[in-house]
């Protein structure tokens, strides 16, 4: 058994510190909340176990003592680390994640419960303690506090007395001790323990091993990952491992790193970051792939690494070599060469680059495809971002001289002079498009994609294909077909839109194998390096980004990890597209605790039962997942039942019981309009309704981080008119709410275009 106050003083001193493959800090306020209460109230919170070793048998985080056992923390982590911060009211030196879980915490002397500091509620209200200030200062200051209060001067003394004496509290501890735990031993048990919780991976495992001979590996990779996102490219720890791996050893399992001294690994490593630089230069500057939403098919990259490290020199051979490795690359990617079984594929690829380069890679690729390497007009029927040929439309319009609407210019950035930010621009309107009666998917299509500079989008704005086609055309004869514009004028009407998606397929696929084929062939003419163009979203008019973004945001601030946007998610077997999630959690919503998870709001457009035998956990809705994030974060504060918040049940001027009863009805109303007119069945707004009545559903919709699915959905459909926020802005209903909510429903209606 150990005291608390024990334990904090070790670590203090840096006799109790993480082992380096520990992942960081990811516990959340509500957890820090629920762990907090737990200890107050006396409930048992869980032991501690802890690894016994010498200074030189494993590298750790935090710093070392000069000699002498440590003792290493593998399970209590985020308990012991919590209770450091709000204690000492300063992260130890061994953290890695996000202070701003345990600053601020206060403690509640009347009702005694704990909650984060929110100045409106507690500023000049002595009842709130500032927990880290008592544990930092003792009882003493207080007294004064709370003079003014005698009727209650003992009893709140005495609650903070005994959350105080929580110093005392004493935690069970098991050991691991002996010479022959080595790292490996070691690190299985960690996984056995964290069964539930942040097992690690098998790349956590390899840089661990190699951490305990060559220390600063893992903040060595950092370096290197921060220095290509500060360009553009988010990597991981895992990915890079893999490149150094292939330089290496030339297998794909992490294991093989066993052999590798720490003194081949920092060589390895530092060829394979020279690899990946020649890489990144050849996409960005041979094909304009120079931003991580459109670099594609990234496992293939150790591929390219293990490659170039048997070419002389580690380059490509000359410009015709280099453009056969990006063919290579590109179809690698669009077929999904390694969605599946990684290693294997990465394995066999290794020694197809080792016996017969860059050809025999081409050729086995076209093996694995049943001889099949042509794009076909089928291929571009994905919708947005994260579909994997929308990639190929970037790098088409980049490559081939796409030209802008407005100026007539080559999207090249030396050629836009001060112009170089572009955005994706929808050639058929959303607004439009939806008002036709055409589904999300339709609109938001590859094929009616194009890049346009930031001027030239807002000039065009909400006008139609037809009115503006014409003009462009007489102004820069050429510029429509620059950017695969079919040239049948009566494809340029919105009844025959489906039609234009179908013609312009068609001209891309086209463009596509054109290109590829010179670049395999070598038949391409040398083309200028392109540099570098920022691409910006203009998503100003769609409710469903919004919302999406504004959810994102909501769960990073209730302590949630933040997630992929437009991400594709390919099934492991056959590499095929299962779903393109508007969010997705690879490591779950906090890293590595729970299931991956996926926000997929297209679902007939996606392989559920596939993605859920494959151990997704999958939400379609934004309100569910919203809702299950903030049940989830409940519990962890220890809250027994769902209680509306505060903020949600603001004070108002009591309604008359005729204005009350009229709201009631015209809430239920729009219900029943929106399915006759809009053929939109709200189905969770009808359970809110039975379950909060009218006008609390009103307020808590008001009040959500992000617009409700229901409006979302009706502003799809063009009926604004039928949503809650329709309703609160009528003069006849405004005494039943604050200006500040008459605002907040306002605001959201005039931005996405209701008057």
């Amino acid at each position: 058994m150990a005291k608390l106050s024990v334990l904090l003083h070790q670590i203090d001193n840096g006799t109790v510190l993480l082992p380096e493959f520990q992942r960081g800090y990811v516990w959340n306020r509500d957890q820090v909340r629920g762990l907090m209460r737990s200890l107050y109230r006396g409930y048992p919170v869980g032991g501690l176990l802890l690894w016994e070793t010498a200074p030189e048998q494993t590298a750790v985080r935090g710093g070392a003592t000069d000699g002498g056992v440590r003792s290493l923390l593998l399970d209590g982590q985020q308990r012991i680390t919590s209770l450091y911060g709000v204690i000492r009211g300063q992260a130890p030196a061994f953290f890695e994640g996000d202070a701003a879980a345990f600053t601020g915490l206060r403690f509640n002397v009347e009702d005694e419960s704990f909650e984060f500091y929110a100045p409106a509620k507690m500023r000049d209200d002595p009842r709130w303690v500032d927990v880290t200030r008592l544990f930092t200062e003792g009882l003493q200051p207080f007294f004064k506090d709370f003079s003014a209060m005698p009727e209650n001067f003992s009893l709140y003394l005495e609650r903070l007395n005994r959350l105080y004496q929580l110093l005392e509290r004493e935690f069970h501890e098991e050991k691991i001790t002996g010479p022959d735990k080595d790292v490996e031993v070691v690190v299985d048990i960690f996984n056995r323990v964290n069964s539930g919780g942040t097992a690690l991976s098998k790349g956590d495992l390899a840089l661990a091993k190699i951490c305990a001979h060559w220390p600063p590996a893992r903040q060595v990779m950092r370096d290197h990952l921060k220095a290509w996102q500060d360009k553009g490219f988010d990597f991981s720890l895992d990915w890079l491992l893999r490149n150094t791996a292939a330089v290496a050893t030339g297998r794909a399992v992490f294991t093989a790193l066993d052999t590798v001294s720490a003194g081949e690994f920092e060589v390895a490593l530092a060829k394979s970051v020279g690899y990946i630089g020649n890489f990144l230069e050849a996409a960005s500057g041979r094909l304009g792939l120079d931003h991580d939403q459109v670099l594609m098919g990234r496992y293939a990259i150790p591929v390219i690494s293990r490659l170039l490290h048997l070419s002389p020199g580690g380059r490509f051979a000359d410009a015709a070599h280099r453009d056969k490795v990006l063919f290579w690359y590109v179809h690698s990617a669009l077929w999904g060469r390694f969605a599946g079984s990684t290693e294997t594929a990465l394995a066999k690829d290794y020694e197809v680059a080792k016996d017969s380069g860059i050809d025999g890679l081409i050729s086995s690729l076209e093996r694995w495809r049943g001889g099949n390497l042509e794009i076909q007009a089928h291929d571009f029927e994905g919708s947005t971002k994260g579909s994997r040929f929308y990639p190929l439309l970037y790098l088409l319009t980049r490559a081939k001289g796409a030209r802008d609407f407005g100026s007539g210019l080559p999207l090249r950035a030396e050629m836009l002079g001060k112009l170089t930010s572009l955005q994706v621009h929808h050639i058929f309107p959303k607004a439009v498009l939806h008002k036709a009666g055409y589904d999300r998917g339709q609109v938001n299509a590859i094929a009616n994609f194009c890049f346009l500079t930031q001027d030239t989008n807002l000039v065009i704005g909400k006008r139609t294909p037809e009115e503006y086609f014409t003009e462009v055309e007489d102004k820069h004869p050429g510029v429509l077909a620059s950017q695969w514009i079919p040239a049948d004028r009566d494809l340029w009407r919105v009844d025959r839109y489906l039609d234009f998606l179908e013609a312009r397929r068609e001209l891309l696929a086209q463009a596509v194998q054109s290109f590829l084929a010179e670049l395999r062939n070598g038949a391409a003419p040398q083309a200028e390096e392109l540099a570098p163009v920022t691409v910006i979203a203009d998503e100003r008019d769609d409710v469903r980004v919004a919302q999406v973004k504004a959810m994102a945001e909501e769960l990073v601030r209730l302590g949630y990890a933040e997630p992929a946007l437009d991400s594709e998610i390919a099934d492991p077997a056959s590499g095929r597209a299962l779903a393109v999630a508007e969010a997705f959690w690879p490591d779950g919503l906090q890293p590595g605790q729970g299931k991956p998870v996926i926000l997929e709001l297209d679902p007939e457009a996606a392989d559920l039962p596939r993605l859920e035998e494959l151990g997704y956990e999958v939400f379609t809705s934004v309100d569910a997942l919203l809702g299950y994030a903030a049940r989830r974060n409940e519990s962890a504060a220890g809250i027994p039942v769902v209680v509306e918040q505060a903020e949600v049940a603001p004070e108002v001027s009591p309604p008359s019981a005729g204005v009350d009863a009229e709201f009631d009805k015209a809430m239920r109303s729009i219900y029943d309009r929106a399915r006759r007119e809009a053929n939109y069945h709200a189905g969770y707004f009808l359970s809110m309704l039975a379950e909060h009545g009218s006008l609390a559903t009103a307020r808590k919709l008001l009040h959500a981080p992000a617009v409700s699915d229901g409006f979302a959905a009706l502003w799809e459909r063009g009926r604004l008119d039928l949503t809650v926020e329709a309703l609160v802005i009528q003069p006849h209903f405004a005494d039943l709410f604050t200006p500040a909510e008459i605002e907040i429903a306002h605001h959201r209606l005039t931005q996405f275009g209701y008057h």
